[in-house]
């Protein structure tokens, strides 16, 4: 049996390999409905000098737009990394139906970490989550990430090029 939650987070997973090629944080979403593929995002902040390039923001923006509305319902977000308070009160305004996440993000996560806006009874849109699909393969790529950065950071202070 073909295992779709699977396939979309692989999908949003090529998504964040190629945001870490590109120098940014390596998370990708992916948004779908019914098997439609309605839209894509990965990290871009740096590349745009926008704080809120965010993979999940791009990919709402690129849903709604691919739907002409701005309520995602019945849909379902993959995302690589548990989003951040920006990006999980656009998925409340969305209305999104559904959020897949790999991993959890201790820092910044406001579905599960930090806080759970997703459930909120004190906003008007609740939703269902599930974390930890292809956990390991996202929480090494961001780990790969920062540790190469880190070693950048650390031949510039001793005075090797890049």
């Amino acid at each position: 049996m073909i295992d779709l939650a699977r396939i979309y987070m692989e999908m949003a997973l090529r998504l964040a390999e190629e945001a870490a090629s590109a120098g940014e944080t390596p998370i990708g979403a992916v948004i779908v409905r019914d098997g439609d593929l309605l839209g894509k995002g990965r990290n871009r902040t740096i590349a745009l000098q926008d704080p809120t390039a965010h993979a999940e923001m791009e990919a709402i923006g690129a849903a709604a737009n691919a739907l002409g509305e701005r309520y995602l319902t019945d849909a379902t977000m993959y995302v690589t990394l548990e989003p951040c308070p920006m990006c999980a009160g656009a998925l409340v305004l969305a209305r999104i139906g559904r959020l897949v996440y790999a991993a959890r993000d201790p820092k910044a996560g406001a579905i599960e970490s930090l806080y759970r806006l997703h459930d909120d009874p004190r906003l008007n849109h609740r939703f269902p989550v599930s974390g930890g699909l292809l956990e390991e393969q996202s929480a090494a790529l961001l780990a790969e990430f920062f540790r190469e950065k880190r070693e950048r950071k650390k031949l510039k202070r001793n005075g090797h090029a890049d």
